[in-house]
């Protein structure tokens, strides 16, 4: 059967590109988002993936243009559908939210087709998700420094939860990290699992730009979702990774230069030294250190701050499954 979404619409074993029309700049042209069908020769399951619903978030849309094209229709079982990039509007100007209504995207969902332009497009973007078996929302850092990690935003006590923790688990073969603790209203890992479909939130390194090693990471674990589900015939694994439930943050009690002891990715134990602030000169002002155990998980990457500004966090409730 041929599937069709936007303008792209592929028969069994084809695929296809086009835009899915969202809308209208305020010029009053029309935009559309880049989508893709891959409609393998066998039937199966639908995976939905999309990428920058954070218009600065740019390694997903690397995932994507490095993944579809080795993935061969003919050798597929099922079918995958891809937005290229969500927020059309931030990623035109390089920018996290949407400058249209000055929106962050992933606080939309599900949507409303009468709503903002963010709440048209998470709406728009939303319909064609419903309709899968799977979803994987490729995000990263923004502006933070991050390691790679896989997030299930449902919450423990969901009922597809331990079918959101799996396909994290399957995802996150490379990445070795997965962040399980609810997340806030809006997101489309928070909105999906209440359709019935699992859904999950990689975070795909940090910091703007462009990454190879976390793009590569996430090509690996799409195509590791692939082989795990039945997509493609290779059987995909499951490996040991780490799980943390909670995370606590650190602001700086004073303003200067911040100095971090450990590195990302790193165990550190309450009571040891997270970062110092110095003066222009070098001369410590305040040392924090951590409350609990954990890994080091997330840094701001500029080194200047103000008093009760955003630091870094640490992972915390560790458990390897």
């Amino acid at each position: 059967m041929t599937t069709t979404l936007g303008t792209a619409s592929a028969s069994p074993g084809e695929i296809d590109t086009g835009r899915l029309e969202v809308g209208e700049t305020r010029d009053g042209s029309p935009f559309g988002l880049p989508v893709a069908v891959i409609n393998g020769a066998e039937p199966g399951k639908t995976l939905y993936v999309q990428a920058a619903s954070d218009g600065d978030e740019l390694n997903g849309v690397g995932v994507l243009s490095r993944a579809v094209p080795r993935i061969d229709p003919t050798e597929l079982s099922g079918t995958i559908l891809a937005v290229g990039l969500v927020n059309y509007h931030a990623f035109q100007v390089a920018e996290h939210r949407n400058p249209i209504d000055d929106t962050k995207m992933n606080r939309t969902y599900p949507g409303n087709e009468s709503g903002t332009s963010s709440e048209r497009i998470a709406h728009a973007t939303f319909q064609i998700a419903r309709e899968a078996d799977l979803i994987v929302d490729l995000h990263q850092g923004s502006t933070s420094r991050m390691i790679d990690e896989v997030r299930v935003r449902c919450g423990h006590r969901h009922r597809l939860h331990e079918s959101c923790l799996e396909l994290a688990r399957v995802f996150a073969l490379e990445c070795g990290h997965i962040l399980d603790q609810k997340g806030p209203e809006g997101q489309l890992a928070r909105a999906a699992p209440n359709e019935g479909i699992p859904t999950i939130d990689p975070e795909l390194g940090g910091a703007v730009g462009w990454d190879e090693g976390s793009i590569e990471k996430g090509v690996a674990g799409l195509f590791n979702v692939l082989r795990y589900y039945g997509f493609l015939e290779d059987e995909g694994e499951l490996v040991e990774q780490t799980r943390a439930t909670g995370f606590d943050q650190y602001g700086s009690p004073v303003g200067g230069l911040v100095r971090f002891e450990p590195s990302l990715g790193e165990r550190v134990a309450a009571g040891d030294t997270l970062f110092e602030v110095t003066t222009p000169f070098g001369e410590s002002k305040a040392t924090v250190t951590a409350d609990n155990d954990g890994i080091f998980w997330r840094s701001r990457r500029l080194p200047q701050v103000a008093t009760g500004e955003y630091v870094c966090s640490v992972g915390t409730d560790l458990e390897v499954i």
